[in-house]
């Protein structure tokens, strides 16, 4: 399938929903980086916005992608609204395709999963070299089906964090895995339906 196909898709799923007024964060991101000082940001695959959003409240610089335009113009728009526009910059990539500018002190994947051809360990490489001395990798995966999953396959395969870790091929000397497990939470999903699910957590960061 095509970047077309892609854009097509999650513009689709994106534009289906209502604009989010006050879409919450995630718990994985809150627990790094209540504690972390603000700097630079990168979010990879920004959907609703929370993380975004909540980070540029406390005072990060935050480059928010997705290759759905539909989500990225409503963050733009949330982001103005809450006076942190100035702290949320936008940005339409198909990831696939091209990778954002910058150097980052926290780059966050939260579910970074589609349908559609995407090389996830090269993408999350790139994502590590973008960090500044320092700087922390966070990409949560999801660990099992939720029932409103679109990826029902019930022969899925989802890597551990140690997998996606050894799949980065990122050079000891250069980086550290600080955090590898997996987590239990209470889900919600569309209309207010909710079940347990299993997170995969890997934290990775630069130490030169």
């Amino acid at each position: 399938m095509n970047t077309t196909d892609a854009v097509t898709f999650w513009d689709g799923v994106h534009a289906a929903r209502p604009a989010a007024t006050d879409p919450p964060p995630n718990g994985s991101l809150v627990d790094l980086a209540a504690d972390l000082p603000p700097g630079a940001a990168l979010e990879l695959g920004c959907g609703n916005g929370g993380d975004a959003l909540w980070l540029a409240r406390r005072g990060w610089h935050v480059t928010a992608v997705d290759i759905s335009a539909v989500a990225t113009e409503r963050l733009g728009a949330r982001a103005r609204s809450l006076g942190v526009g100035d702290r949320v910059a936008a940005e339409c990539h198909d990831l696939h395709e091209s990778f954002p500018r910058g150097r980052f002190d926290l780059v966050s994947a939260h579910y970074l999963h589609t349908p559609f051809a995407l090389s996830r360990a090269r993408v999350l490489r790139a994502a590590a070299h973008a960090l500044r001395p320092g700087g922390r990798l966070l990409v949560v995966d999801h660990g099992s089906t939720a029932p409103w999953s679109w990826n029902q396959d019930p022969e899925a395969h989802y890597p551990t964090p140690r997998e996606i870790a050894a799949d980065l091929s990122l050079d000891p000397a250069g980086w550290a895995v600080e955090r590898a497990e997996a987590s239990r939470r209470l889900a919600t999903g569309p209309g207010g339906r909710t079940a347990e699910v299993t997170d995969h957590i890997l934290l990775i960061r630069r130490t030169a």
